[in-house]
């Protein structure tokens, strides 16, 4: 991890994963893409997407030789290119895939997008206002069921992540005698329902996949997922 090496561009994703998108360079703590925003009005306008081990999604827009736009937010980009249906620049914005236009929600490119300097300020959020996170499921070490954990608030998130980092954990572990050895498990058909707001049977999304934040991380906590998120929250 010596001179930041653990957080080079080549590491924030495998190469399988990047290398087709077009303009793809890798920085110290970065991967830069070629991207772009197609108004009907003014055609395409082009640019440089920076996406940082932090979640920071930066735009230099190169949509004219003299454009002095640069470190805009995706959404900003998205207006300052003229898109008539703003405010969804998540699925306007694109890169170039095998020579095609993908819209940034169907790659890889925004799964750091939920780190925690994101969460505080609410684009980590359900219809509710508040972060959202999908239903987890751990294997009981004992009947070898898996389990439904709820995610909506604090208390919630603290139980299943005292599961995860645990080595055995079992239904008995439960706080509350809601959950037992002898219950049946979820039927697979009831399992793909994770409560995620954009699609119910979604198979995870930049909607209801947190990466962490201050509901699901814990400072007090001493395992090295809760380290990492405290150190990369004040770096």
């Amino acid at each position: 991890m010596a001179n930041g090496s653990a957080r080079d561009g080549v590491f924030l994703f495998p190469e399988e994963e990047v290398s087709e998108i077009s303009g793809l360079k890798k920085g110290l703590d970065f991967v830069e893409v070629m991207c772009g925003c197609t108004s009907h009005r003014y055609g395409d306008a082009v640019g440089r997407l920076r996406v940082f081990a932090s979640g920071d999604l930066q735009i230099d827009c190169e949509c004219t030789p003299g454009c002095q736009e640069v470190k805009l937010s995706p959404a900003a980009f998205e207006k300052h290119s003229g898109r008539e249906s703003a405010r969804k620049w998540k699925s306007n914005v694109w890169v170039i895939v095998e020579g095609e236009k993908v819209s940034l929600t169907k790659t890889p490119l925004l799964k750091y997008y939920n780190l925690t300097s994101k969460a505080t300020n609410g684009s980590h959020k359900g219809p509710n206002g508040r972060p959202c996170h999908r239903d987890e499921f751990i294997r009981c070490t004992t009947c070898k069921k898996e389990r439904r954990f709820r995610l909506r608030n604090k208390e919630e998130c603290r139980v299943y992540h005292e599961a995860l980092v645990g080595q055995n954990w079992t239904c008995s572990d439960f706080p509350t005698d809601k959950i037992r050895c002898d219950d049946e498990e979820e039927r697979a058909s009831r399992k793909v329902l994770r409560g995620c707001s954009r699609s119910p049977s979604c198979k995870g999304c930049t909607s209801c996949v947190c990466f962490g934040c201050e509901i699901c991380r814990f400072t007090e906590c001493s395992c090295q997922i809760c380290i990492d998120f405290t150190r990369n929250a004040h770096t």
